[in-house]
């Protein structure tokens, strides 16, 4: 009888524990759920921030293109690419480009260096777009471009320097850091850095 008393006991305390045990299984199952849709183990493969992120970057591709569009005669526009990427890779901030004289989508990597240029000058500007309006007390009134335009032909460059032509006259000061000497033929005001066995200098030409 003692022996059955202890039986009935060990199995109330293993049906306890059992009990406890399912319960935390409930709740470790909901958060690893959780855990592993919000880290891009899902259909889309998208990560949590790359989901709220991608909202965001639509709207600044739409703002870039509005300017890409324009350098490249109405050619191309950006797109983002929402299509699951293969081999498990995460998905959501990638670029596509539209082209308009051929009615097809392809990666942003077949951009020709040029068109490169123009891509992320677009997408720089239409991010100064969105962070302006989204935050009604900072207003971005300065922006550097270092290098890229060695790699634009003669139109594409004309372009370029119209589309950074038409800011500074929106009140942004444009700084460009480039060596391509046609760019002294069409911006006036310049720093030109002179080096010499004594050191460097700064010329200032207005």
């Amino acid at each position: 009888e003692l022996l059955l008393t202890n039986n009935k006991n060990c199995r109330q305390q293993i049906e306890k524990e059992i009990k406890h045990y399912r319960k935390i299984e409930d709740e470790y199952y909901v958060i690893a759920e959780l855990y592993r849709l919000s880290n891009g183990d899902n259909a889309a493969n998208v990560p949590f921030e790359n989901y709220v992120l991608a909202s965001y970057f639509n709207d600044i591709i739409s703002a870039a293109n509005l300017r890409f569009s324009k350098m490249t005669n109405s050619r191309y526009q950006m797109k983002r690419r929402e299509e699951k990427e293969k081999y498990g890779r995460q998905s959501g901030l990638d670029i596509e480009i539209i082209d308009n004289y051929t009615g097809k989508e392809r990666h942003v990597n077949t951009l020709s260096g040029g068109e490169s240029f123009e891509a992320s000058l677009s997408l720089a500007l239409g991010l100064a777009d969105i962070i302006q309006s989204y935050c009604g007390g900072i207003k971005i009134e300065t922006m550097f471009i270092d290098e890229g335009f060695g790699t634009l032909d003669a139109q594409s460059l004309d372009t370029a320097i119209s589309t950074l032509m038409k800011l500074r006259g929106s009140g942004i000061l444009i700084g460009i850091i480039s060596h391509v000497s046609e760019l002294k033929e069409k911006i006036k005001t310049q720093i030109e850095i002179v080096t010499s066995k004594s050191g460097s200098t700064l010329v200032i030409k207005e």
